[in-house]
């Protein structure tokens, strides 16, 4: 029987980056919720590892051998001992390099299936330790509860974020997250990492708090992907006076609108080719709540 591991959505509600340090990696500061919409990974018992790809996505993961979800097995494995044996399936619902964490949620996922797959004992912070390694965002998401994330990713703290219904918008254009930072330090406009202290609880009021905050790297994204500027403009149109504001490196943006289901179905009427989801985001205790996607595949499209 297959053991399932659901790997939600990264959604950087803000993030302030500072300049390169010598070693090339950028400190910030990022206010990080996670969503009811996301990849799953499921695992089961095999004589060897391998992985298949299932899902709208799958596709465009051209090389499985270098798989994030791949390299978390084969690390667990070693770090714990153990054979690496398993039959992975993941199935992919999350557009590839989107600024929305896809392959490090997924990698994530892959630790915890295979940590209760192989009885290896390992607990939440061991997990993340181990994480570091695969890239900057995959602790996080290990725990895959709302956080500050600061230093260079890896420095993490708890956050509440109040329960937050949003709209998720990719255009289908890639922005490649180290594409957009050699952008970023070419424009050498950088952010400055003040703290700006504990966010109100109410949505609203969040929403006009997290208003005075931003995303560093949206000009560079855009400089790479220029179709987040449509993106943010038909959000803003079909959801007036909503926060809207472009997540991680992109080119996924969101709107935190209390209408997410409608808004969704009206971006996604004008403009068909884009993915669109509605999503609950956040939660006081920072919990993913909300079913798995079907496993079977979804469309592209609007709705859930």
């Amino acid at each position: 029987m297959a053991l399932h591991s659901f790997a939600p959505a990264k959604i950087n509600l803000c993030l302030h980056v500072g300049p390169p340090r010598a070693d090339g990696m950028h400190p910030l500061h990022s206010l990080i919720a996670f969503s009811d919409v996301g990849d799953v990974v499921a695992a089961e018992a095999a004589e060897a590892l391998s992985l298949s790809m299932k899902g709208p996505f799958a596709a465009a993961l051209t090389d499985a051998a270098d798989n994030l979800v791949l390299r978390a097995a084969l690390l667990l494995a070693r770090h714990a001992g153990v054979p690496a044996r398993a039959a992975l399936t993941l199935h992919k619902h999350l557009p590839i390099a989107s600024g929305i964490g896809g392959g490090s949620a997924d990698a994530a996922a892959a630790l915890r299936v295979l940590n209760d797959l192989w009885a290896c004992g390992a607990s939440e912070a061991d997990l993340e330790a181990l994480a570091s390694s695969l890239g900057a965002d995959v602790p996080g998401c290990i725990r895959s509860r709302s956080v500050w994330m600061g230093d260079t990713g890896g420095a993490l703290s708890p956050a509440s974020v109040p329960r937050l219904d949003a709209v998720l918008v990719n255009p289908g254009a890639p922005a490649p997250t180290g594409v957009v930072y050699a952008a970023f330090d070419r424009l050498g406009v950088f952010g400055a990492l003040d703290d700006p202290g504990p966010p109100p609880l109410q949505p609203a009021a969040f929403a006009v708090w997290l208003s005075s905050l931003r995303n560093d790297l949206e000009a560079a994204a855009r400089s790479v992907a220029p179709a987040i500027a449509d993106v943010l403009a038909v959000l803003q149109g079909c959801a007036p006076g909503a926060l809207v504001r472009m997540s991680g490196s992109g080119a996924t943006c969101f709107a935190l609108t209390a209408n997410a289901p409608a808004v969704a179905a009206q971006v996604a009427a004008l403009r068909p080719a884009w993915w669109v989801r509605p999503a609950r985001l956040g939660g006081v205790d920072g919990t993913v709540t909300g079913d798995y996607p079907p496993l079977p595949g979804a469309d592209g499209g609007a709705g859930r």
